[in-house]
């Protein structure tokens, strides 16, 4: 009777969209840390948890949010911030004696070029130790936001109410978007000149 419950559990979990037990299986056989990536709607959060019998254990953990200490204006959950919120967890990871990981994202698709993925190349530029192919990660200019300054360059001078519309939380913040690449080099400085605390 017992088994048989905690069958339906295991179907509901995967119903659910909570749970893909055959990556989940191979990450556990693997018994390394896993690097967990969540991109919400406001957010980006990184994990390196250790798989045990009673439950995940988190190793290290970032958020997009620690970014506004350091200064960061613009959107948490963008390709840039996504790069920055995994350069903080690479940085935090090597402090506190995390080695390496394997990415595991769940039931969630991982998609080359994506937040997900410049969340991943912040990490490994830190100096931590994980295999993804680096050929999925998105280019420089995406990552530093130049492809959103060049088309709020392009805008202003073509629609600059649509500009002001479009950009309006930046301007609010009082980043002008054409200054946003320079903005995250200010950012990613701090993130790399900072000592991490554990």
């Amino acid at each position: 009777m017992v088994k048989h419950r905690e069958r339906i559990a295991v179907f509901r979990r995967r119903r659910e969209g909570k749970t893909n037990y055959r990556r989940r299986k191979s990450a556990v056989i693997s018994k390394r840390p896993l690097l967990n990536v969540f991109v919400s709607g406001k957010n980006t959060s990184l994990q390196i948890v250790q798989p045990k019998p009673a439950g995940d254990v988190v190793l290290c953990s970032a958020h997009s949010r620690e970014l506004v200490e350091r200064g960061w204006k613009a959107s948490r959950r963008s390709i840039p911030a996504a790069y920055l919120t995994g350069l903080l967890m690479g940085a935090r990871a090597k402090s506190s004696g995390v080695k390496d990981a394997i990415l595991y994202t769940n039931v969630r698709a991982y998609h080359s070029g994506g937040r997900v993925a410049s969340a991943v190349k912040g990490v490994v530029d830190a100096g931590f130790k994980l295999t993804v192919g680096k050929e999925t990660f998105p280019g420089e200019d995406r990552i530093s936001g130049k492809h959103i300054a060049s088309y709020a360059a392009q805008l202003k001078e073509t629609d600059p109410a649509r500009y002001q519309t479009r950009f309006s939380g930046l301007l609010k913040a009082g980043v002008t978007p054409e200054d946003l690449p320079a903005h995250f080099e200010e950012v990613k400085a701090s993130i790399l000149k900072v000592k991490v605390k554990k």
